[in-house]
């Protein structure tokens, strides 16, 4: 079998097409979305010899089935599950060889929420804005897979690693955020930011790509009224009417009008896709660079 393409079998809940996003398109309106947890996904594209940037399968939950129509190298990380081809065992976090017809099962998560799965040559859909990622939020490149689904692959370009030691750090029991207060904590009276960085957090199962919602005590704002829309950052910690603080992840709006109290660290953001619904969450204020 010589057809470089990808079948899925078994969507999934919610599996999409990801690489490192479309950066610099915030003044148009355009999210950079991309992978949610890019450590991972750089990982299984250098465990099957691709660019850093080759678009991956990001999963939720409860993983997906894919048949590729010529031999291919796979590897799966990020969420740890259970990998199989044709029913027999495979390994998780390294390269596997799947021939043409097989069937590749990527399992539900037995921790974390997204698993990634890179392919020799890399999932190859047309790409919009400079990016293969599907973006939830404004519909933006290739919608998430349904069963049926046909994906062309790139050729491969490298050699799969053979051995990898790069650490694949657990989902998180407590997810620590590091945030940087402002710009808009002087909306808030002192004792909510207080509130943000003592107390207690768990994600919400509201949470998506766009961003990680938050079950706790409410933050009261110290000034009526509302912000004129202004830009918004990956990594802000908006908080709507309600009080309940929001982390905008990958596919966040680029512009809104509820105060942002903090931004968190770009650093903790990968760990915040691996936080399962219910997971503490703990903000740390940290200085400006």
């Amino acid at each position: 079998m010589t057809d470089r393409a990808l079948a899925v079998v078994r969507a999934g809940a919610l599996t999409t097409v990801q690489d490192r996003g479309r950066p610099g398109h915030a003044h148009l309106g355009v999210p950079r979305s991309g992978a949610l947890d890019r450590p991972a996904a750089e990982l299984v594209n250098r465990l099957t010899g691709n660019q850093p940037g080759a678009a991956v399968l990001e999963t939720t939950l409860d993983g997906c089935a894919l048949r590729p129509r010529s031999d291919v190298t796979v590897a799966v990380a990020g969420a740890p599950c259970r990998v199989t081809v044709d029913g027999r065992p495979a390994a998780w976090g390294a390269p596997v060889r799947v021939p043409g017809g097989a069937l590749l099962d990527v399992g539900p998560a037995v921790a974390g929420v997204r698993s990634y799965v890179g392919v020799s040559g890399g999932i190859a859909v047309e790409p919009v804005l400079g990016s293969r990622s599907t973006d939830l939020l404004s519909g933006l490149g290739p919608v998430p897979l349904t069963d049926g689904t046909v994906l062309p692959l790139g050729r491969p370009t490298g050699v799969h690693a053979r051995v990898d030691v790069a650490p694949q750090p657990a989902p998180p029991a407590e997810l620590v955020l590091r945030v940087t207060l402002g710009p808009r904590e002087d909306w808030f009276t002192p004792e909510a930011v207080r509130t943000l960085v003592s107390r207690a957090y768990r994600v919400s199962p509201a949470s998506n790509r766009i961003g990680l919602r938050m079950d706790g005590p409410a933050l009261e704002r110290g000034r009526p009224g509302e912000l004129p829309s202004e830009g918004m950052v990956l990594g802000a910690v908006q908080v709507p009417p309600d009080g309940r603080p929001v982390v905008f992840l990958a596919d966040h709006p680029t512009t809104g009008g509820y105060p942002v109290i903090a931004v968190v660290r770009p650093a903790d953001l990968p760990a915040a896709a691996q936080a399962m619904p219910g997971t503490p969450v703990r903000f740390v204020a940290v200085r400006r660079r």
